[in-house]
């Protein structure tokens, strides 16, 4: 299992969390970003920068993605085309999609790009993390890496 991270968009305290679990599990972890992202010196623990412009960094993230690999993102269509290559899929606030539940969530993405164009306000964006969002993620991310590695 390798743990690819949408990072461009990941807060600091998730990407701690996953620089320690990779550090205790030994998996391979890449932030894939269109700016630098500091990573401890660790062989098995890198940033990947890509060129800044839409979708650049969720596309490459996509094309080095294979089967039972760990994706880290809110990003739903990512989601979507990470599940498609047999990946599993985590949010930064530990939300786990399958594909079961991408569909609708997808749906509701168009729906709010939709109400948007049409001139509808926006709501705001999601809260910002907090301590139950970061015990969901780090808890979701020790049941993953349990069934990928045997400690």
């Amino acid at each position: 299992m390798h743990i690819w991270v949408d990072a461009d968009a990941v807060p600091k305290v998730i990407k701690e969390v996953l620089i320690k679990a990779s550090m205790r599990t030994g998996l391979p972890l890449t932030f894939v970003a269109n700016q630098p992202v500091a990573t401890p010196s660790v062989p098995h623990i890198r940033s990947l920068q890509v060129e800044k412009g839409f979708d650049i960094a969720d596309n490459e993230i996509v094309r080095r993605t294979q089967l039972n690999d760990l994706v880290i993102t809110s990003d739903i269509p990512l989601a979507a085309e990470a599940l498609e290559k047999g990946a599993h899929v985590l949010s930064p606030r530990g939300e786990r999609f399958t594909a079961n539940t991408i569909g609708a969530r997808l749906n509701m993405r168009d729906f709010m790009d939709t109400m948007r164009a049409s001139g509808v306000p926006q709501q705001g964006g999601p809260p910002p993390l907090n301590q139950q969002d970061r015990r969901e993620f780090a808890n979701q991310l020790d049941r993953l890496l349990a069934k990928a590695v045997k400690y």
